[in-house]
């Protein structure tokens, strides 16, 4: 073979790499991708991470933490996620952090499909906004890099999964109550209850429940409860510490399992809870009922938040995941742990007409319904606690926030903690 033939032969083969490698580069590289995703056991959960890495064909990282823990850790080192998980009440901290970087609506598939609950802070026009930061309060970035309701082309958090907080308690001890008539933040403060009470071990979070509570017993008054002064955050741990010295709480619970272990074991028989506690303690037979306040709910808005230090490819894939949790399958996922999902129409046709109509719209369920554990959390004939989605949404006394003088607060808390 002659040498020209063989140095043609060369540079074929040569051509025909070099082509293939300029077509292949996304797909290689996407194969490699690895998204990082930092946030709490709420929503980071096996089978969303194992059916977005089989649709989205990029591998994915779960990294959950109690929600204190994770804000902490994503605030002082945003490499150390490329996307950001939690609640609403994190974004002022996160984005003052220069934590997290602006996200283009235009790139979010399924904007315009979006409610008003964080568009405009009301599900329906007569619903009570509710005290502190409402999700719209903080989602749009104006020019000057400041946040707030402004409609703008770029927002600080992807809306997702939200829903009203309570309390949870155990109805073979403390009999059931009048959802919206009786039931009440105050029974956390109880001296019936000594012992067997439990908060949620977050400050943005259990200080709201225990100001509610507080309010409720009329140990107190707050002129703003989404605001509090410094001498309404003394005054409001005065209390706490006396009841904690008391003997008065059982624990502080940082993450959704904990507080279930907490209900299952008996070692508490009321406390602050996530939807999803309430559910896996239903399904493993603990009669919880997941109380409807009448003073109202604490609310939350789920945010999901790009880091500043995310970049190319692994940006493109963080855009991709978040369009593919507002694509129907996670929300109707998270609805069976009574989440809801920003645009629910979409979750709607995966789920069946019981569920539909027990999750969101507050009626009677028809047949028994599992939860996303796979065991049955609702047994037929069972109405949900607090009523449909607008009932509960039209309800909010505060929503989780994070004060002006958050710091004091937080202060306090710890001590409050060590007392």
């Amino acid at each position: 073979m002659s040498a020209q033939r063989i140095s043609r032969r060369k540079l074929l083969k040569t051509t025909a790499l070099c082509a293939a490698a300029a077509k292949a580069p996304f797909v290689f590289g996407k194969k490699e991708i690895t998204l990082r995703v930092m946030g709490t056991h709420v929503t980071l959960q096996e089978e969303l991470r194992q059916k977005a890495m089989n649709e989205l064909g990029i591998k994915i990282q779960f990294e959950p933490k109690g929600s204190a823990a994770v804000l902490q850790k994503a605030a002082s080192n945003p490499g150390s996620f490329d996307l950001y998980e939690q609640w609403s009440d994190s974004i002022n901290i996160l984005w003052q952090a220069k934590a997290i970087q602006p996200i283009e609506v235009e790139r979010l598939k399924y904007w315009n499909e979006i409610n008003s609950l964080t568009k405009t802070g009301k599900i329906i026009e007569s619903a009570n906004v509710g005290a502190g930061d409402a999700p719209n309060k903080i989602l749009f970035i104006q020019p000057d890099g400041k946040l707030s309701r402004q409609p703008s082309p770029l927002i600080s958090y992807m809306p997702y999964v939200h829903n009203t907080d309570s309390f949870g308690y155990n109805t073979q001890v403390i009999p059931k109550g009048e959802s919206y008539k009786t039931e009440s933040w105050g029974w956390l403060l109880d001296d019936e209850h000594k012992g067997k009470v439990a908060l949620v071990n977050a400050p943005t979070i259990g200080i709201f429940d225990a100001a509610l509570a507080a309010q409720a017993k009329g140990l107190m008054r707050f002129k703003n409860i989404g605001n509090m002064t410094t001498d309404e955050i003394d005054q409001l741990f005065d209390i706490l510490i006396e009841k904690k010295q008391n003997g008065h709480f059982a624990g502080f619970w940082t993450s959704v399992p904990q507080s279930v272990d907490y209900m299952v074991s008996k070692r508490v028989i009321i406390q602050s809870m996530f939807s999803p506690g309430v559910t896996a303690c239903k399904g493993k037979g603990i009669p919880v009922v997941y109380a409807a306040p009448k003073e109202g709910y604490r609310a939350w808005h789920g945010v999901m938040c790009l880091s500043s230090k995310t970049e190319g490819h692994v940006k493109d894939a963080a855009y991709e995941y978040m369009n593919w949790w507002l694509s129907g399958y996670p929300g109707a996922f998270i609805a069976r742990q009574g989440y809801y999902i920003s645009n629910p129409e979409r979750s709607r046709e995966l789920m069946s007409v019981p569920e539909w109509n027990y999750w969101y719209e507050g009626k009677e369920a028809t047949e028994a319904l599992k939860g996303t554990d796979g065991r049955i959390s609702v047994k037929s004939g069972e109405v949900r606690d607090g009523g449909s989605y607008i009932k509960r949404f039209s309800n909010i006394a505060v929503w989780n926030t994070v004060m002006d003088n958050y710091d004091y607060s937080l202060d306090r808390w710890y001590e409050f903690l060590n007392s």
